[in-house]
């Protein structure tokens, strides 16, 4: 299979599956336990059906909105994820370029393989940093600082991650960062040769956002399990997050918000947006879609606060499907990292390329001209 033949995600998953090692596949498509909820975040979408109208003049269609006060040309962002240089050598590079070619948000990890400062010299397109919270308070002043002085536009606190869920592909295949060669998967990255090659001429595996403070990850092979462990807040709450909050002083959002309880509770500390989220599965295995939650928060907080609908999204008609179900937008990690790894930048703007099509293709189909037309009236469930 080659780029131009991808025509959906599931192609560069595929794609990606022939490109990687398999470690480095199953830490990107992996998730905790049985992998029931990760499955579930897509499927989700299946027991929800889109009701068009038609007759409706869509010759000119805007697919444009605001999020969290930036405009985007659409309404999906691109979640952040840790360790991009992983899965192809330009990483968060190539990410930041493809989302600011496409007028989209993206944002970087608490891991990210690039710096706060990197990316932001990088582009001027909505970018957002992904906080964990570490045990160290001058980590998590300094990521806060940092990203303050580089003027990034939002920060999210990821709040369902103060452990690390049971990723049994990662504890079977021995998958590290920086990642390294186990003999039962040698024979993997020796047939890989290309990402092989750009691994170990490459530049140094590191996560400069961790600079000066830890050494995992970047000089001392860990797994992501053992990091989250052993790294992370175990003791973080509200009043943490509320802290957060005002030490940052901007747009700031909660990313890991499940129940309607704790979307109330975002509310009162002053959040500019929710994600609704339960990490792609990789946690709390069990745990609901973010999709079936979806209408339970907006009943809870809508217009209150911006809701943002992440995980499982694999299609355009996922992000309206969300829209309409009341989200103010949409966000995916895995529907780009696969593109990444499969192509690097030019795989991302494909992927991005596909999923606008679908975007404005499902607005005429649904007889709409404007992201805001779209209603409870357009969706029933099965």
């Amino acid at each position: 299979m080659r780029l131009a033949n991808c025509q959906n995600i599931d192609d560069f998953q595929r794609l990606a599956k022939r490109r990687l090692p398999w470690p480095v596949f199953d830490y990107i498509d992996g998730a905790a336990d049985d992998e029931l909820t990760k499955a579930r975040n897509s499927s989700a979408f299946d027991d929800v059906d889109l009701v068009p109208d038609v007759l409706a003049g869509v010759g000119e269609i805007d697919t444009s909105c605001t999020i969290m006060g930036c405009k985007s040309a659409l309404p999906l962002m691109l979640s952040p994820t840790a360790l991009q240089r992983a899965f192809h050598r330009d990483g968060e590079r190539a990410v930041a370029k493809a989302a600011e070619k496409s007028g989209v948000w993206f944002g970087i990890s608490s891991l990210a393989t690039h710096s706060i400062e990197e990316i932001a010299a990088l582009t001027a397109g909505p970018k957002l940093f992904q906080l964990y919270v570490h045990k160290d308070k001058g980590l998590n002043a300094s990521m806060i600082s940092r990203c303050q002085a580089a003027g990034f536009d939002a920060l999210a606190l990821t709040v369902d991650t103060i452990v690390s869920g049971k990723r049994e592909r990662c504890l079977r295949s021995g998958f590290t960062t920086p990642p390294r060669f186990s003999p039962s998967s040698l024979w993997s990255y020796a047939t890989r040769p290309r990402w092989t090659l750009d691994y170990l001429l490459g530049p140094k595996f590191r996560l400069p956002n961790l600079d000066d403070y830890v050494k995992e990850g970047t000089g001392k092979a860990v797994s992501i399990q053992e990091y989250f462990n052993t790294m992370l807040d175990t003791n973080m709450d509200w009043d943490t997050a509320a802290r957060i909050r005002q030490d940052w002083g901007g747009i700031f959002a909660l990313k890991g918000i499940m129940s309607a309880a704790d979307a109330r509770r975002a509310v009162e500390i002053g959040a500019d947006a929710i994600w609704i989220s339960n990490h792609g599965g990789r946690q709390l295995d069990g745990s609901r879609a973010p999709f079936d939650q979806l209408s339970e928060v907006v009943d809870a907080v809508g217009g209150e606060i911006e809701i943002v609908l992440d995980g499982g999204i694999r299609r355009g008609t996922h992000v309206l499907k969300s829209l309409a179900s009341g989200a103010t937008a949409a966000s995916g990690g895995r529907l780009y990292l696969y593109a990444l790894a499969a192509a690097g930048q030019e795989g991302v703007e494909r992927a991005l390329s596909i999923l606008t099509d679908e975007i404005e293709r499902g607005m005429r189909l649904m007889g709409i001209t404007s992201l805001d037309q779209l209603t409870l009236d357009q969706v029933r469930r099965r």
